[in-house]
């Protein structure tokens, strides 16, 4: 079974992270308006950020000059520095919050953008890519995927940036009105900061790598034990599904406790970087007030200065990390858009164009696994307006017709047709318009009945889909319903029998109004009364449709035009119910088992009734 990208341990040895990035602004150019004068809102927050300081120097240097005259310090204050060092301060407020507004819209879109993107590009997904999947997993790559552009913008505009554009105007003061050598002091203790803290993450990014895939294990098999509830009650195996999924998250446990462990040291190194780098800042600027060289009010600046940049410094560690962390979430998404479907349309696809719906399989060779051939040369046709049963043992390949006619797989070798027309080289969308199916297995949508029958025609009337469900003899238990068309059927819908299930895909089909029908063992859940009246709820709605009937139960095809005997992949028998019978072949031995298994079953019945 595939894994999913982040269950992969090797999955961040081959991240491309600023290619990524570059395809993650597609997304933001729609709003790029917004995105710029967030970015002005940013700049001026920061201008006044660091305006402050100067402010407070001024004030700090008044009171020293006017500290021998104390009548001059009681009848003057520095009123207009005081408003100047209160605007300043509400003005980086300010800003900085017009920018977290106007910058809301503009992640949260992405957001949005993105999230339908790779909803869409899963439907686009073949079938063989979900056959494979487990939901547990992708759910939670998805989940992590798509929070992780919203975290990378967010660090991005509130954490990155602001840094950057104070590191910036910070620098130009010091290079312009100090001695060069606080600002290599300052900005030296910055870069031992940085490394110290590039070295020690990229070291811990294991752990962190190794807790996703065993996160995305857990939450997996989680998922397949609640999936397959009742199966675990079958077979009482509770405690093994407690104890698989316990053992991945004793796993998780070992990993996350690492990673803790590690990201102390971390915080450690990162914490001594900025005690020595403030330290030795302090020494330089005591020893100039000392010298004379700069004054009282210069140590308060770069004081000021220090603490400006080192607290926020400190959380850039934490910002890496998790700009690290969402990178490798956001290459999972980005990888999984970036994955081409097994069956796409051709260059040139047309609409199909259905006349009578004729089907014809000329020569199909195919099978999933290249070591495992379904179809051998299998060639036949469905006559437009015919029903056609094509019946056989179980892994004759039967069911596989189905998935081809709808373009689920593209075949190895032939070519199937419809009206003359390769499904290949028509629009996968005009070509499942085109044709309805009531599959084996029928799994519903955790909505009401009413909208699980509308979703075969979601523009149909309320009248249509009651109509659809009288003809499918499911409307008189609806309405019995407490609920009534409103009934939650529950995920998959597990509320309801495989009977009612049944008849609910039946009146989705017949709601849906396709030329071209098919029949995938239609009535396999149903008892023998419920079976009659659908067969000739069937047959009346595939009159005057081309109708492929796939079936296991035999006596539920001997009103086909025609019934073809499927064996290994091949074509072995071909006729009407009575021409088979007569040929004393394959047909007529299945006939004879299920006529013999039916009578057992009536006399069982009878028995107890009688009882």
């Amino acid at each position: 079974m595939e894994q999913s990208a982040a269950t992969s341990p090797q999955v961040h040895k081959d991240r491309r992270d600023w290619h990524n990035i570059k395809g993650m602004l597609p997304f933001l150019w729609e709003f790029r308006g917004r995105a710029l004068f967030a970015l002005a809102c940013l700049v001026l927050s920061k201008v006044a950020n660091v305006g402050v300081p100067l402010v407070l120097k001024d004030i700090v240097e008044f009171f020293e000059q006017a500290r021998d005259d104390p009548a001059l310090m009681a009848a003057v204050l520095p009123l207009s520095l005081l408003a100047a060092y209160g605007v300043l301060k509400l003005s980086a407020s300010l800003f900085n919050e017009l920018r977290d507004i106007v910058f809301a819209k503009v992640r949260y879109r992405a957001m949005r953008r993105l999230s339908t993107r790779v909803l869409e590009h899963l439907h686009r997904l073949s079938l063989r890519f979900h056959l494979d999947r487990r939901t547990g997993a992708v759910s939670r790559d998805l989940e992590r995927g798509t929070r992780s552009v919203s975290q990378i913008l967010n660090y991005l505009a509130f954490s990155i940036l602001p840094i950057m554009v104070e590191f910036g105007l910070v620098a130009f003061i010091l290079l312009t009105q100090y001695n060069p050598v606080f600002a290599l002091a300052m900005f030296g203790s910055v870069v031992v900061y940085v490394l110290v803290t590039f070295a020690i993450t990229e070291w811990r990014m294991d752990f962190r790598h190794t807790m996703n895939r065993l996160d995305s294990e857990a939450n997996s098999r989680a998922f397949d034990s609640l999936i397959n509830y009742e199966t675990v009650k079958y077979f009482g195996n509770e405690r093994m599904e407690l104890a698989r999924y316990d053992t991945t998250l004793s796993d998780w446990e070992h990993w996350a406790v690492k990673s803790q462990t590690s990201m102390s040291l971390l915080n450690f190194g990162q914490g001594m970087v900025i005690a020595l780098g403030m330290t030795l800042v302090m020494f330089l600027a005591m020893r100039g007030v000392a010298s004379g060289e700069i004054s009282l009010g210069d140590l308060v600046l770069l004081n000021a200065f220090m603490l400006q940049l080192f607290i926020p410094l400190g959380f850039l560690g934490i910002v890496y990390r998790q700009i690290k962390y969402a990178l490798a979430d956001m290459d999972l998404i980005f990888k999984l858009l970036e994955r081409e479907p097994d069956v796409v349309d051709a260059q040139r696809a047309t609409p199909m164009r259905v006349s009578g719906g004729t089907i014809c399989f000329e020569a199909v060779e195919f099978g999933y696994q290249p070591e495992r051939q379904i179809l051998k040369g299998l060639s036949f046709t469905v006559p437009a307006g015919h029903k056609i049963a094509v019946v056989g043992h179980s892994g004759a390949g039967k069911s596989t017709l189905a998935r081809l006619v709808y373009r689920f797989y593209d075949i190895d070798g032939g070519r199937i047709t419809i009206d003359g027309q390769d499904i290949r080289d028509v629009s996968q969308d005009s070509l499942r318009a085109a044709i309805g199916i009531v599959p084996q297995d029928t799994v519903l949508f955790h909505d009401s009945i009413y909208y699980n029958i509308a979703y075969g025609r979601p523009g149909a009337s309320r009248q249509d889909v009651e109509q659809a469900a009288s003809l499918a003899h499911i409307k008189d238990f609806i309405e019995r319903l407490p609920d009534g068309w409103e009934t939650v059927v529950g995920e998959r819908g597990l509320k309801l029998s495989g009977g009612e299930k049944q008849r609910v895909a039946i009146a989705r089909a017949i709601l849906k109004q396709p030329q071209i029908l098919i029949f995938d063992e239609a009535t396999s859940s149903l008892d023998s009364r419920t079976e009659q009246a659908i067969q000739e709820t069937l047959a009346e709605v595939a009159a005057n449709h081309t109708t492929l009937v796939i079936a296991h139960r035999l006596s539920t095809v001997v009103d086909a035009d025609r019934i073809l005997v499927m064996a290994d992949g091949q074509l072995i028998e071909q006729g009407t119910h009575a021409a088979l019978l007569k040929q004393g072949g394959q047909y007529a031995e299945m006939w004879e088992l299920q006529r013999q298994a039916r009578e057992a079953g009536e006399d069982q019945d009878a028995a107890l009734e009688a009882g």
